[in-house]
């Protein structure tokens, strides 16, 4: 008999897996490294993006912040053609016993932000089932509901304001003569129904797209199990669709903390009322007190921030769809045969 070679492949037996692997596989670090660098490359637009309207114009807000506005120097007693520089002097203006203004708008910035935004999710998780449904005419009901979220916002207010004006439509539907665009709670009232009106669709919107990625067989699992409409809702439905409603909520809390055209356009300007924070920064700068005004833009930054870093920092694993935000996963050792 011939004696037939055997591949050194065949000869190594289990020693020759680590080795085939590692050929397989290549490099984990030198991997990683690549996709971090391809990452960082095509970050790097929308990064420059952000640092030229958002932050050289906060950096920039910040330094007005720590400057008078231009006149009479109380310190020298001339005529200043330069802004002087006071330091954190409007900063203690706003936040002092000068800042009942601030703190007026503060409170009615906060009011209307938790009021709308709760009503626009309620309102707007009803929205999204309906538009779940499968009916005749479906097509026509999701046009018809995301109409008010395309109408823009100061054709939204000029629409409301006609509505509740002392001879309008809501006079006229509650039988009594109220003045809607004048300073009281009525006035409240009138802002918060026309900003759900207007966005409470963008709600609906979002938590329509988390509700079609939910398989039916879920559902008819469920269903089989006996469980009704509303137990589906509770353990089913509103679990599945959280990371999508906590991101509108997120974004809708944001821009309610911005909350600048509609009230203005709707009630006024300079309104006790429904004074917010970005429309009290809007009237020191058109008064050309740019340094005031930049120390409310400023403050109201602080604020925005604030609330955002404290909602994703309370809810980020939600809105990452499960798993604690920063848990780094545990390394296997692999261990050769």
């Amino acid at each position: 008999m011939t004696k037939t070679e055997v591949p050194p492949e065949a000869t190594d037996g289990p020693a020759s897996a680590p080795v085939t692997r590692r050929r397989l596989t290549g490099n984990p670090a030198r991997a990683a490294a690549g996709s971090g660098r391809m990452a960082a490359l095509l970050v790097s637009p929308t990064l420059l993006v952000l640092s030229v309207v958002v932050a050289y114009p906060t950096l920039m807000a910040l330094k007005e912040s720590l400057y008078g506005p231009k006149g009479l120097d109380p310190a020298t007693g001339f005529i200043s053609d330069t802004e002087p520089f006071v330091g954190l002097r409007n900063y203690a203006d706003i936040l002092g016993e000068a800042g009942d203004r601030f703190w007026n708008a503060f409170w009615n910035t906060t009011f209307f932000t938790v009021v709308t935004v709760g009503l626009e999710t309620v309102i707007g998780v009803a929205m999204a089932l309906i538009m779940h449904k499968a009916f005749r005419g479906r097509g026509l009901v999701r046009a018809g509901i995301l109409i008010p979220w395309a109408v823009p916002t100061a054709i939204s207010g000029l629409l409301w304001r006609w509505i509740f004006n002392s001879d309008g439509i809501a006079n006229t539907l509650i039988g009594h003569q109220v003045l809607w665009t004048t300073e009281g709670f009525h006035a409240k009232v009138a802002v918060i129904v026309a900003e759900v009106w207007k966005t409470a669709p963008f709600i609906g919107l979002l938590v329509l797209a988390g509700l079609q990625v939910i398989p039916k067989e879920v559902y008819e699992a469920a269903r089989l199990d006996g469980a009704r409409a509303p137990r589906q809702f509770w353990h089913i439905t509103l679990p599945l669709v959280k990371p999508a409603l906590l991101v509108a909520v997120l974004f809708r809390c944001m821009d309610a903390l911005r909350m600048f055209d509609l009230p203005y356009i709707l009630v006024g300007a300079q309104k006790h009322s429904v004074e917010t924070l970005s429309m009290l920064a809007q009237n020191e700068a058109s008064n050309v007190r740019f340094g005031p005004a930049s120390a409310y833009a400023v403050l109201l930054f602080l604020y925005v921030f604030l609330i955002a870093l404290a909602f994703v920092r309370l809810l980020g694993a939600d809105l990452v769809g499960g798993g604690a935000v920063g848990r780094r996963p545990r390394r296997r050792r692999e261990v050769a045969a």
